[in-house]
């Protein structure tokens, strides 16, 4: 679909995901007036000097007044502050989404807070790096990937289609989900991965100090994938784990079940159960090549 044109768009926190989104609202033409607020000084500024904003504030009012989109890019533990400073200067018909990774979360958190007539689009671009900062965003990050979109019901369809658009506009795939089923599916693509990640290469800190240097050396393949995914930026992590924390349980538990099998399978010299949960998990791997997400 076209995207269409805002007038002023905000968007709270410049880090990697705002930033990326900046410059596609740039590229592409997208905001009139394109304004970043963040409290850190050296993200405003280098904001401004790279060209993706027109104007970077530490000032809610100034940020927000007159926007027709709003889009939230902080870590989850202050949308609720977030969503009380700008509600009073949130006009009519304005949008509001956001990039969370949970989004009962984000529900629960800024949908009471906003205004009558303000439309909120609960959104999750299912992209990243793990750099930050908005030197580290590009226009490019969203391309083939998805975007998850959770409208609570009877949320403004012309909004929905907008937020759609702007997404479209970056390269995005659109999915409209249910917020609860969103948080399920994350828990296991996506948060049950980084808990992992953190604790191998937690482990490996805790080894003694030759054999951590040995570990750093000779890293093989899989471990530098693990230490890739735990670089990634721990406020936010902290956040979407306290955030998602009934849904994260739920698939650890099932997690330390399989593991305790496998356990049992290598203590007791069971080949054959080996290589028959690798065969069944290799065809995961060709399904997400074959989906284009590898």
């Amino acid at each position: 679909m076209m995207a269409t044109v805002f007038e002023k768009v905000a968007i709270i926190g410049i880090g990697l995901i705002g930033s990326s989104l900046a410059r596609v609202l740039r590229g592409q033409g997208l905001a009139r007036l394109l304004v970043a607020l963040d409290a850190n000084a050296d993200h405003r500024r280098q904001a401004v000097e790279l060209g993706i904003v027109d104007l970077a504030t530490d000032a809610m009012d100034q940020a927000v007044t007159g926007a027709d989109l709003v889009i939230i890019a902080v870590p989850m533990g202050a949308y609720a502050s977030v969503a009380e400073a700008m509600a009073p200067h949130l006009g009519k018909g304005a949008i509001v989404t956001d990039v969370g990774s949970v989004k009962l979360a984000a529900i629960r958190d800024i949908g009471p807070l906003l205004p009558e007539g303000v439309h909120f689009i609960p959104g999750h671009p299912i992209a990243g790096t793990e750099h930050s900062g908005p030197a580290a965003g590009f226009a490019e990050l969203f391309h083939g990937r998805w975007c998850v979109l959770t409208p609570p019901p009877g949320t403004d369809e012309t909004a929905i289609q907008r937020v759609v658009g702007l997404w479209e506009a970056g390269g995005s795939m659109v999915e409209i989900m249910d917020a609860g089923h969103h948080d399920r599916v994350l828990a296991i693509t996506s948060h049950l991965p980084h808990l992992i990640a953190y604790t191998i290469v937690g482990t490996a800190t805790d080894l003694e100090t030759s054999l951590q240097q040995e570990v750093v050396k000779f890293s093989a393949s899989g471990f530098r994938d693990f230490t890739r995914i735990a670089a990634s930026d721990p406020v936010m992590w902290r956040d979407i784990f306290l955030n998602n924390r009934e849904a994260v349980l739920d698939v650890l538990q099932r997690f330390n079940e399989d593991l305790t099998a496998l356990q049992r399978a290598i203590r007791w010299g069971e080949g054959d159960k080996l290589q028959e949960l690798f065969s069944r998990t290799r065809g995961i791997r060709r399904s997400i090549i074959d989906a284009n997400q590898a």
